[in-house]
């Protein structure tokens, strides 16, 4: 019997081997658990419109996660609760603008410094009696739990103010318009895009950056991601992703370089 082999047979076949060669690559493409904020803006954030995060951070795991190798399964949850799940080992990655500390790194790794930033005080725009952390004494002061904001105040002032630690951004400042506190304190960049934003005219950013800190990406004790993240981050720099992906969200080059 005489086999004939039409072109369309072909063209089905090389379609479906196609297919096949996909299916297994993404198929051998890990995907990784990894954990943000839900409200560090404009780090981490919800678009209202589509239901996803967006941000700064989600640009660069995003993009640190296809140079890398693996696939993202995003969670989200309180601040507090991420340094606790990824020395758990429920998520293996987590990024939410988290400083690099001696303390944190004896429970988690830590990437390579991807963000400069420190601390800053914000106060409601008709307030002239408070311009540096010592102004704060006697006061009412809002931060985030889990914080090293919150650290840094307890540092500071101790029992020399009433200090309140909120579970969300949003309550913070919310509780700055409200007349509930005198002042919050908390990470500059998101002081300053609160100000800038949904505070703009009723909050004002005053003093001296405190605390230079520096944010990496948090991995789970000896996680196989550390290295190859590392390098992303590098070649990032190198070809200028880095800084189109800065530029993006805070309007301005990265003064990192």
């Amino acid at each position: 019997m005489k086999l004939t082999i039409t072109k369309s047979v072909i063209t089905t076949a090389i379609t479906i081997g196609l297919a096949s060669m996909a299916t297994s690559a993404m198929a051998e493409t890990p995907t990784v658990n990894v954990v943000t904020d839900p409200s560090f803006v404009p780090f981490e954030m919800m678009d209202p419109e589509t239901g996803e995060m967006i941000g700064f951070d989600m640009d660069i795991i995003n993009e640190v996660a296809d140079r890398a190798g693996f696939n993202v399964n995003l969670t989200t949850m309180e601040f507090a609760g991420i340094i606790p799940a990824v020395q758990t080992g429920s998520q293996e990655i987590a990024i939410a603008g988290v400083t690099i500390t001696e303390e944190r790194a004896e429970i988690v790794d830590f990437s390579d410094p991807y963000y400069d930033s420190g601390l800053q005080i914000i106060v409601r725009a008709d307030n002239d009696d408070v311009e540096t952390i010592d102004d704060l004494a006697g006061l009412k002061i809002a931060t985030r739990i889990g914080s090293t904001s919150y650290d840094f105040l307890q540092e500071q002032l101790g029992d020399n103010a009433d200090i309140t630690p909120y579970p969300g951004n949003s309550d913070m400042y919310m509780a700055l318009l409200g007349r509930n506190v005198d002042a919050a304190f908390y990470d500059a960049p998101n002081v300053a895009y609160f100000s800038q934003t949904r505070g703009e005219g009723r909050t004002k950013v005053v003093g001296p950056l405190y605390e230079g800190q520096q944010y990496g990406i948090v991995f789970h004790k000896g996680s196989q991601w550390v290295e190859p993240a590392n390098e992303a981050l590098a070649a990032m720099r190198e070809d200028g992703t880095y800084d189109e992906i800065y530029e993006k969200w805070f309007g301005e080059a990265s003064s990192e370089d």
